[in-house]
């Protein structure tokens, strides 16, 4: 959007509508290295995509990954100027407003808002130096997991309400000249408006200060952070609302139609979500470097892992997300071990193995794990031995089964439950080979369908758009996407598989209870 970026967009807003021969809602996704845009039209097909990468096409910034990462090694931040990912947080400095709402169509964006940050280089969700902050707010309120209850997680160094703190605590000064405190989605919504926009419900879900049941802020929580912090940060919308008409400087200068309306920015999460289409009992699952697992929930247990955040597509609901961090470099590395480095040889591997793997369970960790925080190799015999090694084939069969069965024990702890229509849509490398996807089915009880997700944040904003525009909370986000392209099915569970991971999922949660155990005991 800036005047700088070294790619213009093929044609005006109006043109590429005008292309499409009917209405078209655009779709942005502000990430850690890039901005990325997509127009979708009324039939929802994606027909327009393109993308300003901040190394390669923003070098005067000088970053490195999209941010610059300072001496201490833990603090993480991105210039405002150029874009910042979610997680991030923006100081508006006292008149900002009047330039937003004053922005001259002559000038880029850049020149006319330098001045209107009380901090030029923000933080964002891979800093990890707010620790203290993060003991002082799940003490304030009574404990960690008291904390997820109200917030829906336990005090997280990267979320914004923690950043808040540090920044009144170290910097007293910038926080009481800044008049608005947005997030990266509110921020960028705030520029399509030429006006402060809301936070939403979901992407302030991600901030440790909303309390995610009756959707306000929780004053407990703000009272830790910083003062006043309430009119700092305005009131919450729900995800789908619309907040308002585009600024008059992108009719000017861009071409936008003066009538186009602007739909609350939401994080790059709840925004997959949406592109992913999920409905109620559905789970999404990301098979990456580090597998991700997005849930719809209907009755959600905030625990000490994991997050949850309001739905962003159902006001009455809610959505979970758990990373799992030893996903696709585990897998290659049993897949190097176990079968000659080949993927041929891993899948007839499982294929050769039956179901339940005859009692071998198996818990794969080379890098501490998030959920759970252990690390090493264990293996357990059906009698719940502890051994040293397996076969190959029972070795590779008890990885993959092993991180499926963790995946929905540790989403059955947060509330997940598998009903008669869960599908399981899957997407990243390892969604490429059936024989994981069978195992993948088998495990869960559920049919998988995969999808291509490579723009699934963006293609889930303008799903989004479409969703505000047609009504928000009082029209179903299923019935505007239902002409979305569909999924392909890849897997459905075989015949027994309930019965098999029904006596294996127990133990395998026992297990894993057993080895935390083990790892917490001090050494005598």
């Amino acid at each position: 959007m800036d005047a700088r970026t070294h790619r213009r967009p093929a044609g005006t807003p109006r043109a590429l509508a005008e292309r499409a021969g009917r209405r078209c809602c655009l779709g942005w996704d502000f990430s850690t290295q890039q901005v990325k845009v997509v127009a979708v039209d009324a039939e929802l097909n994606v027909f327009y995509e393109d993308s300003v990468h901040f190394d390669r096409d923003l070098p005067e910034f000088g970053t490195q990954g999209g941010v610059h990462v300072h001496k201490d090694r833990l603090t993480v931040t991105s210039p405002v100027l150029m874009w910042v990912q979610q997680h991030g947080s923006v100081y508006w400095k006292t008149g900002a407003s009047l330039a937003l709402s004053s922005l001259s169509p002559a000038l880029p964006l850049h020149q006319q808002l330098q001045s209107c940050f009380s901090i030029s280089d923000c933080p964002i969700w891979m800093d990890s130096s707010t620790t203290a902050q993060c003991h002082q707010l799940e003490a304030a309120v009574g404990g960690a997991q008291a904390l997820s209850c109200l917030t829906g997680s336990r005090a997280y160094e990267r979320f914004t309400g923690n950043q808040i703190a540090k920044l009144f605590q170290k910097n007293p000064e910038a926080y009481s000249h800044s008049e608005r405190i947005s997030l990266v989605s509110s921020f960028a919504a705030s520029l399509f408006l030429g006006g402060y926009s809301p936070i939403d419900y979901s992407d302030g879900s991600g901030m440790n200060l909303l309390q995610i049941q009756e959707k306000v802020w929780s004053q407990a929580c703000l009272d830790v952070c910083a003062p006043h912090l309430e009119e700092k940060l305005g009131s919450p919308v729900p995800s789908c609302s619309v907040v308002g008409a585009i600024s008059s400087y992108y009719v000017q200068r861009y071409g936008f139609p003066p009538g186009c309306k602007v739909v609350a920015f939401t994080g790059d999460n709840p925004a997959s979500l949406a592109g992913m289409r999920l409905e109620e009992g559905d789970i999404a699952v990301s098979l990456g470097t580090s597998d991700t697992l997005f849930l719809w929930l209907q009755k959600p247990m905030p625990a000490l892992e994991g997050h949850i955040f309001c739905n962003p597509v159902d006001v009455q609901h809610y959505m979970a997300l758990l990373c799992f961090k030893n996903g696709s470099l585990m897998r290659e590395k049993i897949r190097d071990e176990s079968a000659s480095c080949a993927w041929n040889k891993f899948s007839k591997a499982l294929q050769s193995t039956e179901m339940g793997n005859n009692g071998n369970l198996g818990f794969y960790f080379d890098v501490m794990e998030i959920t759970p925080e252990i690390i090493g190799r264990h293996r357990f015999n059906a009698e719940n031995m502890e051994v040293s090694a397996f076969p190959g084939d029972v070795e590779i069969r008890a990885l993959i089964e092993g991180q499926f069965m963790a995946k929905r024990i540790h989403a059955e702890g947060l509330g997940y439950r598998v009903m008669p229509k869960t599908k399981i849509l899957a997407t990243g490398g390892a969604s490429h080979n059936k024989d994981i996807l069978q195992v993948l089915a088998d495990v869960f009880g559920a049919p998988v369908y995969v999808i291509d997700t490579t723009s699934s944040a963006c293609v889930g904003s303008a799903y989004r758009a479409f969703h505000g525009l047609a009504g928000g909370t009082g029209v179903a986000f299923s019935e505007v996407v239902k002409s979305a392209p569909q999924p392909s099915l890849a897997a459905t569970p075989n015949p027994g598989a309930s019965q098999v991971y029904a006596a294996l999922l127990p133990r395998y949660a026992a297990l894993e209870q057993r080895i935390l155990s083990m790892a917490q005991k001090p050494l005598e």
